[in-house]
């Protein structure tokens, strides 16, 4: 195949990641069906929250694994696979719904779910940064935006679908929503994983010349090699850091967002109607979700791309900084209000997501792109764990959980500030 027909094939897959990628993302919105099922079901806050924990420990740990069968069976495979196991799941959540099953919820979206998550989340990373040796950052980037995005979307459509098939299928209206999207699930996402597949061995692009410093693939760390780096493992504790802080924010998103709206709603005809506020508070929550998830899929391209000038270190740096200040500010009141939270939301999710977008082309510049699908996919163990601390200080430290988060990027900047660059 020419160079002319293989630079037009990487662009092609480049989009089906990005439909993907936008699939994936919808489980950020996972906070505007938490509260309809707790008020069906009468299931505690936690308890509720343990399938987002169980999900996010899941895909991290699923990643690991796919990126491995990435190297070793291909990117069709292993996203071909998560694609029907993520709009399978998507459709037994709707059954546990139905049912009242919490303990089916865990293992359909929870642990189902994310394995098939995680399998189609690093297969287009590890996929793109081979084909793209020339725009590492504005490729993984674009990639990851679509994950941030597809909250967006959710966010908006699922509240007004639940409320539409609320008493239908089953009270809370949840069940059919998840039918629905588990349906579109099945037909993008498998149907995008069609077409990918790795590039010829040894191709770059026309013109392309690697940077000083970068370690070639001929160069690249196999895993064992890498984790052995102290680096590595300073990668791995940035992203654990990054997203604790951004996921524990996500999965209380949509109710903090509703105690900030709550001092805004004055008119007695809706505050004396309990069904009438729910609605309304449930909407204001449903906006910031859907306005932040724009923003976490546009700051995974605008810091990735960034990254490709000024260095990934330094992004990694400027993010946890401003975040750190911004949450403390949050926390002490200084910023207050609904308006503010949701500009506060905006900026913090951005960084989320420009961690996840910086991360993969930060490893490939240290070990090479080689091996990246092992050596990036362990790595996103970090996610695993940080699904795991992120919701839980949220959840169970509600009001220290903001100065939690504060506190834990500021450990982050400290370990940037000490990475130093590995050289082969």
């Amino acid at each position: 195949m020419s160079n002319e027909n293989l630079e037009s094939k990487r662009w092609g897959i480049a989009m089906a990641a990005v439909v993907m990628q936008l699939c994936l993302g919808t489980v950020y919105a996972w906070s505007v069906f938490k509260k309809p099922l707790i008020g069906t079901h009468g299931w505690g806050e936690t308890e509720t929250q343990v399938t987002f924990m169980i999900f996010m420990f899941t895909i991290g740990c699923a990643a690991a694994f796919g990126g491995t069968l990435v190297d070793k069976k291909g990117p069709k495979f292993v996203a071909t696979v998560g694609g029907v196991l993520f709009g399978a799941s998507t459709l037994l959540a709707g059954y546990a719904d139905q049912i009242g099953s919490l303990a089916l919820l865990y293992v359909s979206w929870g642990l189902i779910g994310g394995i098939g998550n995680g399998f189609c989340y690093v297969t287009p990373i590890a996929t793109l940064i081979r084909w793209f040796p020339d725009k590492r950052g504005l490729v993984t980037g674009l990639a990851v935006m679509g994950f941030g995005l597809g909250a967006f979307f959710m966010g908006k459509i699922a509240p007004a679908m639940i409320i539409a098939f609320k008493g239908g299928m089953t009270p809370s209206g949840v069940a059919q929503t998840f039918y629905i999207w588990g349906a579109i699930f099945l037909v993008l996402v498998v149907g995008s994983a069609q077409l990918f597949k790795n590039p010829p061995t040894g191709w770059v692009p026309a013109g392309f010349k690697p940077a000083a410093g970068s370690v070639s693939a001929a160069d690249s760390f196999t895993f064992d090699q890498a984790i052995k780096t102290p680096q590595w493992w300073m990668l791995w504790g940035m992203l654990f850091l990054n997203v604790s802080a951004g996921l524990g924010l996500i999965s209380q998103l949509s109710p903090l967002a509703q105690e900030f709206y709550k001092s805004l709603v004055t008119d007695p005809a809706v505050l004396s109607d309990p069904e009438t506020l729910t609605k309304v508070l449930a909407a204001a929550g449903g906006t910031v979700v859907s306005i932040s998830a724009i923003f976490n899929g546009l700051g995974r391209l605008f810091w990735a791309r960034v990254s490709d000038t000024i260095g990934r270190k330094a992004v990694f740096a400027t993010m946890f900084a401003s975040q750190a200040v911004i949450y403390a500010l949050v926390a002490t009141g200084v910023i207050s209000g609904y308006w503010l939270f949701l500009i506060a939301a905006c900026y913090l999710l951005a960084c989320y997501g420009g961690g996840f977008a910086t991360m993969p082309a930060f490893a490939a510049d240290n070990f090479g792109p080689g091996y990246i699908g092992k050596v990036y996919g362990f790595m996103l163990t970090a996610w695993s764990a940080a699904g795991l601390v992120g919701p839980f200080a949220f959840a169970k430290f509600k009001d220290q959980s903001l100065f939690i988060a504060a506190g834990l990027l500021v450990i982050g900047l400290v370990m940037v500030i000490a990475f130093k660059p590995l050289k082969k």
